[in-house]
């Protein structure tokens, strides 16, 4: 009876699952990118003009690629751009069948050149994949009647078809990219809190916990850059839309909840320490944490139906609770764990803050009209779009091997050549399939790279053996036509999640419209499977010998602009403290920029332990000064959470002096960083001996001399956190200084 209701469990989560998959918008865009390519085929057959429905059909399945999350405005200048390089890309194809030994040089330049646009952002490089796409697959069509400045101009038309039926699909469903990039922002950030809870006590698994930590602030900076251009841009071009207002607000909660989730009121050691000895405490804040967790995900699930959302006690209950336990802990200890006291509220006051901001998202959910002041105005809006620079003179300051673009340009070029010469060489049936291969395997960082050869080949193999075991099954080019588009659409829904199942789904189907024109469908399959590896095989060796782009070789790039960052977000929070005041839009615009960098400097490092052990030089050091780097951010965020929401005393003197003193050294490592290169370096076994590490924090001398002039509690918590946190930072600044010191 148990193993059933397991069985059925499981179908019923996957079935879940599924329904979820053919709602999401990859599933729709798949959908659409299957009408936009199946549309002029079929008026080509009817009208007798099947090689005009084809070209239409190339360019508007070229242009597909640039159509990406994202404001509308972004998305038509994506496809525009797409379409013009497409069309000029099949313009000068049309030629490489003439000339000769000549081709190789020809392919070469054409492939860096285009390469090479991805210098300018991520729409950019999507723009270059679909000119690459149309450099390949000129070789594989071959005109018959059609002049090639007319297969140009119908490629062009292909992309505006494309852009035509975007377009028109937007405007039919407006709210679906937002609404799943908001409920997966929600899932996301529900799964870091409960992290967290995890991280909580936890010895033997925080190495593991922490990495995911970081992988999961990495997944929602992305996420959360991607809305504000959504939401803030749309909101710009359509006016105070109250739907896209409702959900902005909605977006500013979840990111003050992940601060106030990164946020701690003193380092994470002291606080486990204590709640070891207290494991009644720790297990009531676990309760609250996954809770808060728990009513998360019911939002994510009922977001559109907020009246389903679940409405707990849990929650008052287990506040209750606790705070019963914090005073309990209070009565019960000498005075001089007074702090300890205060240490335990004011992470009690982080939960609570959480809670209103669940609250918040609810009401918010719940369709209220919204008045004037609700509305947050475009000028501040503004500042936290950052315009991506398009200036011609990056394509000069990146033609160098300093830039890794420029590397893997080369790279992809050389390889490109390469696959083909063998491809030619052996005889192969399509060798434009091995060229195929590298374009869509070869990325500038090598563990992408590598995980996309391994899934590559994989689902190659799979969608191989799938197809050899149909085909001895079906004997009928309508399954065979039907399959194939089946195989395309479920390929291009799961490309950006699962790429080894899309790898699959993209054999079976090239495999299916094959077999429609080939009758030797084994051969087909063979030749498939071959040049598939051989591709991979020469983008993997590429990536090793090639002009390698390791990325301890740029590591302390993003050091110093995470720790830049970082720095202008602990000054905005220190002028803030002492001026008082409105929060200004500039400490929120810090606040996200120190996010943003630091989300891209664990990305960095993911990317390094992900390479060869050869390559991952100072790897212990460095992963040291990452973690660092991450609780310094931490305490801003507690710092930030806090002065946001309270009520401040006057700064005095010493405030001014120990933020200084951080402020020195964070500009200190900053230099340090500019003149270390990992890739040559030896390590010195020395620690850091200047006048600063002379200088001895007052920290117990200030919060002690607080609270004897007051018995304001609020006063205390301030004194406790503010100081603590201080206290903190200027830990890990030494802590940083006595790494780098080391490298110098």
């Amino acid at each position: 009876m148990l193993s059933k209701l397991h069985i059925l469990n499981y179908i019923l989560n996957n079935s879940k699952e599924l329904l979820n998959f053919f709602k999401s918008t990859s599933f729709s865009k798949a959908i659409l990118i299957s009408l936009a390519v199946s549309i002029p085929i079929i008026l080509g057959i009817i009208t007798k003009r099947f090689e005009i429905g084809l070209a239409l059909c190339f360019g508007a399945f070229w242009c597909s690629p640039s159509d990406v999350n994202g404001s509308l405005k972004h998305k038509q200048i994506g496809i525009l751009f797409s379409a013009l390089l497409v069309s000029i890309i099949s313009f000068i194809g049309g030629f490489l069948h003439l000339t000769g030994y000549f081709l190789y040089p020809i392919l070469g330049v054409l492939t860096f050149c285009i390469a090479f646009i991805s210098i300018y952002g991520f729409r950019a490089s999507l723009i270059s994949f679909s000119g690459l796409l149309a450099l390949v697959l000129s070789f594989a069509h071959t005109l018959e009647n059609l002049e090639v400045y007319q297969y140009a101009l119908l490629i062009g038309l292909g992309g505006l078809w494309y852009l035509l039926i975007s377009t028109i699909w937007y405007y039919i469903n407006p709210k679906a990219q937002t609404e799943e990039l908001l409920k997966e922002t929600i899932v996301l950030t529900a799964e870091f809190l409960n992290v967290r809870k995890k991280l909580i006590g936890k010895k033997k698994e925080k190495y593991s916990l922490k990495t995911k930590l970081m992988t999961l602030q990495s997944e929602l900076t992305e996420h959360h850059e991607t809305l504000r251009e959504i939401l803030i841009l749309s909101r710009k071009s359509s006016g105070k839309s109250n739907y896209q207002s409702k959900r902005l607000l909605v977006f500013i909660q979840l990111i003050e909840i992940l601060e106030n989730a990164i946020a701690n009121p003193v380092n994470n050691d002291k606080r486990d320490a204590l709640l070891k000895l207290h494991p009644n405490i720790k297990r009531e804040f676990k309760n609250i944490i996954s809770e808060l967790s728990k009513q998360l995900l019911s939002i994510a699930e009922n977001i559109n139906n907020p009246k389903k959302i679940q409405v707990s006690n849990m929650l008052t209950k287990a506040f209750t609770t606790l705070e019963k336990s914090i005073l309990k802990f209070k009565n019960e200890n000498n005075s001089e764990d007074y702090e300890l006291y205060l240490m335990l509220h004011n992470f009690l006051d982080y939960q609570k803050k959480q809670n209103e901001k669940l609250k918040k998202i609810k009401w918010l959910l719940g369709n209220p009209d919204l008045k004037s002041d609700d509305y947050i105005k475009n000028d501040k809006l503004n500042r936290f779009i950052v315009s991506q620079d398009y200036n011609p003179k990056l394509l000069i300051r990146n033609f160098s091997f300093r830039s890794n673009i420029f590397k893997h340009s080369l790279r992809l070029a050389f390889v490109v050549m390469l696959g083909y010469a063998v491809g030619m060489f052996l005889d192969f049936q399509n060798p434009y399939w091995i060229i195929l291969t590298i374009i869509v395997i070869m990325r500038p960082s090598y563990g992408l790279t590598k995980t996309r050869t391994k899934d590559r080949i994989i689902g190659t193999l799979i969608g191989a053996i799938l197809a050899s075991g149909l085909v001895f099954l079906i004997n009928s080019p309508y399954l065979y036509g039907g399959l194939g588009i089946i195989a395309l659409v479920i390929a291009f829904s799961m490309v950006q999640k699962n790429y080894k199942a899309s790898a699959t789904f993209i054999t079976l189907s090239v495999i299916f419209i094959y077999a429609i024109l080939e009758p030797n469908i084994l051969k087909v399959i063979q030749f498939r499977v071959l040049d598939t590896l051989i591709g991979a095989l020469l983008s993997f060796a590429a990536m090793l010998w090639l002009w390698p782009a390791w990325s301890f070789m740029e590591i302390n790039e993003y050091l110093k602009n995470s720790l830049k960052a970082n720095t202008l977000f602990f000054n905005s929070i220190t002028n803030h403290y002492q001026t008082k005041g409105k929060v200004p839009t500039s400490l929120k615009v810090n606040r996200k920029e120190a996010f943003l960098q630091t989300s891209n400097l664990s990305s960095a490092f993911q990317r390094m332990a992900q390479e060869p052990k050869s390559k991952q030089n100072h790897i212990d050091d460095i992963y040291q000064l990452v973690v660092v780097n991450h609780s310094f951010l931490s305490a801003l965020a507690s710092l930030s959470a806090y002065i946001q929401n309270h009520a401040t005393t006057e700064a005095s003197k010493d405030f001014k002096l120990i933020t200084n003193k951080i402020t020195n050294n964070l500009n200190t490592i900053c230099k340090d960083l500019a003149t270390i290169n990992f890739e040559d370096i030896e390590l010195k076994n020395k620690t850091l001996e200047t006048k600063e590490n002379a200088f001895i924090f007052p920290f117990k001398t200030i919060t002690n001399q607080v609270l004897l002039q007051t018995n304001n509690i609020r006063n205390h918590k301030e004194a406790h956190l503010i100081w603590e946190q201080l206290y903190w930072l200027y830990s890990l600044t030494e802590k940083m200084l006595k790494i780098v010191n080391r490298f110098k």
